[in-house]
C-alpha cells in the first residue's frame, strides 16, 4: 500500500474530497479491496453523489461490515472490508433508490477491475 492507502485503511484516515481516481471513473466492473482483493461494489450500483468521493447504493453483500462510528462528534455508519477490516469510509441514508443507501468510499481503499 501507498503510504496514504495505509493511514486510510488501516488507521481510518480520510482521503481529501475529489483527490480520488475512482471519483468521476464510470467503467464497467468490480471495485475491490486495496488490501486484500474481494469484491465490495459492483459499477452498476456507482452513482455521482457530488461529495468528492466514490459512491455506490449497494455493497456486495455479505464483503463489507457495518460499525458505529462516534468519532468527530456525531454518530454513523462506518464500512469495512469483511475479510481483511480495512476501513473503507461509511454509508448514509441520502443515496437514490432503490436502496436510499450512500456507501461514500475512500478512493485509495479500492481498486477497480473490468469485468
Amino acid at each position: 500500500l501507498s503510504e496514504d492507502a495505509f493511514k486510510v485503511c488501516r488507521l481510518a484516515a480520510t482521503e481529501r474530497p475529489f483527490t480520488g481516481i475512482y471519483n468521476d471513473h464510470w467503467e464497467q466492473g468490480n471495485y475491490h479491496c486495496a488490501c486484500c482483493d474481494i469484491a465490495l461494489f459492483s459499477s452498476g450500483s456507482k452513482f455521482n453523489a457530488g461529495c468528492g468521493w466514490p459512491s455506490f447504493y449497494q455493497a456486495i453483500s455479505p464483503n463489507v461490515s457495518y460499525f458505529e462510528d462516534a468519532s468527530l462528534a456525531m454518530v454513523r455508519t462506518e464500512i469495512q472490508c469483511s475479510s481483511c477490516q480495512s476501513h473503507l469510509g461509511h454509508v448514509f441514508e441520502d443515496g437514490p433508490a432503490p436502496t436510499g443507501k450512500r456507501y461514500c468510499n475512500n478512493g485509495v481503499c479500492l481498486i477497480f477491475k473490468e469485468k
